[in-house]
């Protein structure tokens, strides 16, 4: 290799021309002519239409996606909703429990309730049917059966 490098083999890299040599004058850049202004309103009123033709007939396809997939949709966002639920509740649940002293004292409360729970529903036989009554009662009351207390 020669360390003698013609001039000629280096592209033009001046800024007076924005294209390569295509035997076209370099001095002019390369632009679209100008839009005369019946072009440019012509264009808009395309874009205008349809603009307005989609927007107009969105409703429409609006309520034929929702009514095509109205139970995948509704399963979709209850699964999403309770996933949201979820860990706002934790994360209630975990700034609660960095309060100093209210989880000790939340815990002292359950362990008491408890207790209590203990002494009068299922400490004795007597009220233990008295539970299992009430059970009964509130079942029937959500599953609709037995008469309406009037």
């Amino acid at each position: 290799m020669s360390s003698d490098v013609q001039e000629s083999e280096f592209p033009d890299t001046s800024p007076s021309g924005f294209a390569p040599d295509l035997g076209m004058p370099t001095d002019e850049p390369l632009l679209l002519p100008p839009a005369t202004e019946s072009e440019t309103s012509q264009q808009l009123k395309q874009v205008g239409d349809r603009i307005y033709k989609f927007l107009s007939g969105l409703p429409d396809y609006l309520s034929d996606f929702f009514g095509e997939y109205k139970r995948p949709l509704i399963t979709l966002g209850l699964i999403f909703g309770s996933i949201v639920s979820v860990k706002l509740t934790l994360a209630l649940l975990d700034a609660i429990n960095d309060i100093p002293l209210l989880a000790p004292t939340f815990e002292l409360i359950g362990f008491a309730y408890t207790a209590w729970f203990i002494y009068r529903y299922l400490w004795r036989a007597s009220n233990r049917e008295e539970l299992a009554q009430s059970f009964g009662s509130l079942r029937d009351q959500v599953l609709g059966r037995g008469a309406p207390k009037v």
